[in-house]
């Protein structure tokens, strides 16, 4: 149908002529109610947007003498967070006279990361960033969508 002739059935039936797919060859065009239609679009994108879940980069930070315990209960915190699908960016800080034990830090993440096993990706090695060693990890089983 030519343009005109969907303008004039349009015109004819009291309604709109919206394009809803321009790309294609040739041209896509419904005759509708452009109120109506536009409403029912604007309620479909805010339910999408209802559902779904942005995923974010939650911090934890360790000093370099952690204890066990400590170090557990964080631990603990991370996996919640990792189950929530999150990713975590973890931080090991040094004070004073610590950074001149820096591998103490290297070896204090390979023991955080050697905990969860197989159950997280390393999404960022262990790296020094001034006072601090920083890694990222997330988890295998949550499918990571690109919100952050």
């Amino acid at each position: 149908m030519s343009r005109v002739e969907a303008l004039r059935a349009a015109e004819s039936a009291d309604l709109d002529l919206v394009e809803i797919s321009p790309e294609a060859n040739p041209p896509v065009a419904k005759i509708v109610n452009w109120g109506k239609y536009n409403y029912q679009k604007t309620k479909q994108l805010q339910k999408n947007k209802r559902n779904t879940k942005t995923f974010e980069v939650k911090q934890m930070r360790f000093g370099l003498k952690i204890s066990d315990h400590d170090l557990g209960v964080k631990l603990r915190k991370i996996t919640e967070f990792l189950d929530e699908g999150h990713k975590v960016k973890i931080a090991v800080v040094y004070r004073g006279r610590e950074n001149a034990h820096r591998d103490l830090g290297f070896k204090l993440a390979d023991r955080v990361i050697e905990s969860f096993g197989e159950k997280v990706n390393v999404d960022q090695l262990p790296q020094l960033n001034g006072k601090q060693l920083i890694f990222v990890i997330r988890s295998n089983s949550h499918a990571q969508t690109k919100n952050s």
